[in-house]
């Protein structure tokens, strides 16, 4: 018989985790060589603070998409899901 997870409870919130996971990567990424590492890292950070602002945004009520969705939602057509 499998055992139950206990339900995790954050003292912060999603967004913050994901700009402390964002600075992390950052700092691991200064501390190294140019090169295809340090993109990768670098590119994990964008890609965290990415997800912070799309998880703000989702969770607030009418309120108007941060700059980098409004291009894409401006991008795809209408009525095409």
């Amino acid at each position: 018989m499998s055992e139950r997870r206990r339900p995790v409870t954050h003292i912060k919130t999603f967004a913050e985790r994901l700009m402390e996971e964002a600075a992390k990567f950052r700092e691991a990424a200064e501390r190294l060589a140019p090169g295809t590492e340090r993109e990768l890292l670098m590119k994990r950070a964008d890609q965290a603070e990415k997800a912070a602002q799309m998880s703000d945004w989702l969770t607030k009520p009418n309120t108007a998409p941060p700059p980098p969705l409004s291009n894409l939602l401006k991008a795809v057509k209408p009525g095409v899901a």
